[in-house]
């Protein structure tokens, strides 16, 4: 393990006094001689107090918060597994993460408590905390030394838990050999340096809040500040103020950014990038930033590789529209047919990536672990082509996921609820054009014999049990789906 250090550690040692992070909302902010003190002692707090070690799952349900990187910290010295939740679904769905990773440690904010009135699992975790109520914990903890775990580069660091394509989420491991490479990756291909600053508005349950950026400055003695949310005109004017160095959204937020009054009132010169994924952004709006000064990149990315694994130069962000651009130093691709061979130059095929950014598996399936990986390949289920030039293009998604406002929505899990109603005898969910979103989700419903249902009624039982970027926006009623020769749905006659 010549390259896994303590990353707060050295850089404590290196520049103490440098910030590290700070938090908008309460305007706490620590250092990284700050951040390897709390670090330490946040360690400590878990191991003498509450009894955990290494392995042991930390669940987060809150905003992205200083204690998400107090834990990041103490993972690196503990071993710990952090897993961040989200805080838009419903009870239910919290409710079977926790119960697949099983946490000896819960924090949650207390805002976010009513999702989970009900829920009998929280009864079988045996520490149960808001993030206030953890640092004044760690903080009244006394720490007179803490020997750090030796920590194997497939450790896991996070589960991150993804919408699953068999209607039941899976828990991504991302390892402490994965945070390390795509650092390396992303600081090569951007030039990330310790005197880059950005602020962090995507939430702390996507690899795209914690891994897109966060992680490799904290690699590389950068400084972040985090948002609780994402508001354009807040956004744009911290991005001048903070003089903020690199930025991420997706086109959605990137949008949003150009709509506000604010957007002609800054001028963000100390901005050498906006980083932009999750789907193809059109060229007006590339062009209006570049108008403005503001170089575009845009790339791919998924949770389980990576994430940051192409990158579009900003020289091409216009000529090379709709392409990922052209992998990351560290990654090996293939383009293969159905088959698992390779495709000819310029023909569409699945996306194969390999490398040591690449997920070990998911926690506790075996099954989903066997069947996205092929050897050291990770299958992602997405459809790219190549060009001449060797530019890659997502063409199409195997798995059916579509993105609605950058979160990804599996037509599978929201299919899988809905068969639970009663009245319904099958479901199909496709995505389709949304101005504002991008895409969001129509559902086809074919009702049982006899059975009286409106969209109405369907829309409501979809509140019930689903978050609401889940919940189709349009549903249209049909005597029943097509289906293809072997009797599956055919959902691109649906489309």
């Amino acid at each position: 393990m010549p390259y896994r250090k303590d990353w707060i550690e050295r850089w404590a040692l290196y520049q103490p006094e440098k910030q590290a992070v700070r938090e908008h909302s309460s305007q706490r902010s620590l250092s990284y001689g700050q951040l390897q003190e709390q670090g330490l002692k946040a360690a400590a707090f878990l191991k003498e107090k509450l009894k955990l070690q290494k392995g042991s799952r930390v669940a987060i349900l809150a905003d992205f918060c200083l204690e998400h990187i107090l834990l990041f910290a103490a993972a690196q010295k503990l071993g710990i597994i952090l897993v961040p939740l989200n805080y838009r679904l419903t009870g239910r769905e919290l409710a079977f993460m926790l119960d697949n990773c099983r946490p000896e440690l819960f924090l949650a904010d207390e805002r976010y408590y009513p999702l989970l009135e009900g829920q009998h699992i929280l009864e079988q975790i045996r520490h149960l905390m808001s993030p206030a109520a953890f640092s004044t914990a760690i903080a009244e903890h006394p720490c007179q030394g803490f020997d750090s775990e030796e920590l194997e580069d497939d450790h896991p660091l996070f589960i991150l838990y993804t919408s699953g394509t068999t209607g039941f989420p899976k828990g991504a491991l991302y390892t402490h050999g994965m945070a390390f490479w795509n650092s390396i990756n992303t600081a090569t291909r951007l030039d990330i340096t310790s005197q880059d600053h950005t602020l962090v508005c995507m939430p702390p349950f996507h690899t795209g809040g914690w891994n897109v950026f966060l992680t490799p400055f904290l690699h590389h003695g950068a400084s972040v500040t985090l948002l609780p949310k994402f508001e354009a005109g807040q956004v744009l004017q911290l991005l001048e103020q903070e003089k903020a160095t690199l930025f991420m959204a997706v086109p959605t937020m990137l949008k949003m950014l150009l709509d506000v009054p604010e957007f002609a009132q800054v001028g963000l010169e100390s901005i050498r990038y906006f980083i932009v994924g999750g789907e193809p952004l059109p060229i007006p709006t590339i062009e209006r930033w570049h108008q403005k000064g503001v170089l575009i990149r845009q790339g791919y990315g998924l949770t389980e590789v990576g994430p940051n694994v192409t990158s579009l130069n900003h020289q091409d962000a216009v000529r090379k529209q709709g392409s990922i651009g052209t992998p990351n130093f560290y990654v090996e691709y293939q383009i293969m047919d159905d088959a698992g061979k390779p495709v000819a130059q310029g023909e569409a095929g699945e996306f194969w990536l390999r490398g040591p950014m690449v997920t070990p598996g998911y926690w506790q399936n075996p099954e989903g672990t066997a069947a996205a990986k092929e050897g050291d390949w990770f299958k992602t289920g997405d459809m790219v082509r190549q060009d001449a030039e060797g530019f890659l293009y997502v063409v199409d998604r195997k798995k059916n996921m579509f993105i609605s406002g950058g979160e990804n929505v599996y037509p599978a899990e929201v299919e899988h609820y809905l068969i639970g109603h009663p009245a319904i005898e099958e479901v199909a969910i496709v995505g389709t054009p949304d101005e504002r979103w991008g895409e969001v989700g129509k559902a086809f419903v074919a009702l049982k014999e006899g059975a009286m249902l409106s969209e109405q009624e369907i829309l409501e039982f979809c509140r019930q049990g689903l978050a609401k970027y889940k919940i189709p926006k349009y549903v249209q009623f049909v005597g029943e789906l097509p289906k293809t020769d072997t009797g599956k749905i055919a959902r691109m006659l649906l489309k």
